[in-house]
């Protein structure tokens, strides 16, 4: 087997910060067993295999998986194998490219500077927004105080193709302070859509970005998440967090565990419902083969 790798940092600024993912190119038609041993021995806490290439399209159909399980759709994956379909399938500048993956056909749009990609762009699919939940479940859960809370917006379970809880605290303090009861938190969701908290605060570690945000789950922490950030941009829309109908933000994660990220959020309310764009800049770390 010679199988190509690539390795990037997605919602990285600057190389060996944002989220790491493993990317390779599937010549070979591997079997799902053998992809999640590759998933399992990169270690990453997703690894993507593309593994149909439409050029003339510009489609490429792609699998994800976690070092557990494969994913219907994840956020910084499909940025960082857009990146590497563009740069060294396509081998040019396009303006777009979509990915064909389990959750649907996710379109991605490139930015560049001196030719270079500088920030790329997915429009996740529209929100689904799921029930509500106690401040006092969650208190217990995160081992927080109920009044650690910003309890003018609600704590929600909301998809764009993977549903996470969206939580709301106060302070940054509060987010420092998290420590998430697992075993209590896997009973609780159970029966629930969601099963990892994103928990989010207005005061940021920069005056630049407009929102710091974690997500933990009992696993990890994870650097960036694009797809619980697509959540949260349509979350935001719809409970004017901001106050407008609109936003155009930056969000900050990933310093608790040294992988500084930085993601940029784009949506707003249309006609027929809110649509959603998350963005980031991509780091190319490695490349090689797999022998």
């Amino acid at each position: 087997m010679n199988l190509p790798l690539h390795i990037v940092d997605v919602f990285a600024e600057a190389k060996y910060e944002g989220n790491q993912l493993a990317v390779f190119i599937d010549e070979e038609g591997l079997s799902s067993e053998l992809m999640q041993k590759l998933a399992k021995e990169m270690h990453f806490s997703e690894t993507t295999f593309i593994t149909a290439q439409d050029k003339k399209n510009r489609v490429f159909k792609v699998r994800i998986f976690t070092v557990e399980s494969e994913l219907p759709f994840a956020g910084h994956p499909t940025l960082g194998t857009a990146y590497i379909a563009q740069k060294v399938l396509l081998g040019k500048k396009v303006d777009k490219l979509t990915l064909d993956l389990k959750a649907g056909m996710i379109p991605v749009e490139f930015e560049y500077e001196n030719d270079e990609p500088s920030v790329l762009w997915m429009r996740q699919l529209p929100p689904e927004f799921g029930d509500t939940h106690s401040v006092e479940v969650f208190a217990e859960l995160l081992g927080l105080e109920p009044e650690d809370f910003d309890t003018d917006y609600p704590i929600q379970e909301v998809s764009t193709g993977v549903y996470f809880y969206m939580i709301p605290l106060k302070t940054r303090d509060a987010l420092l302070r998290v420590k998430i009861d697992h075993d209590k938190l896997a009973e609780y969701s159970k029966d629930k859509k969601a099963k990892w908290p994103f928990m989010f605060t207005r005061e940021t570690d920069d005056p630049e970005n407009h929102i710091k945000a974690r997500m933990i789950t009992r696993f990890t922490e994870d650097p960036a998440t694009g797809s619980a950030n697509g959540c949260f941009a349509g979350y935001l829309v719809k409970h004017r967090y901001f106050g407008e109908s609109s936003i155009d933000i930056r969000v900050e994660q990933g310093a608790e565990i040294q992988r500084p990220s930085i993601l940029y959020l784009k949506s707003s309310e249309k006609p027929d419902g809110i649509e959603v764009n998350v963005g980031g800049k991509v780091a190319y770390v490695a490349a090689g083969h797999l022998v």
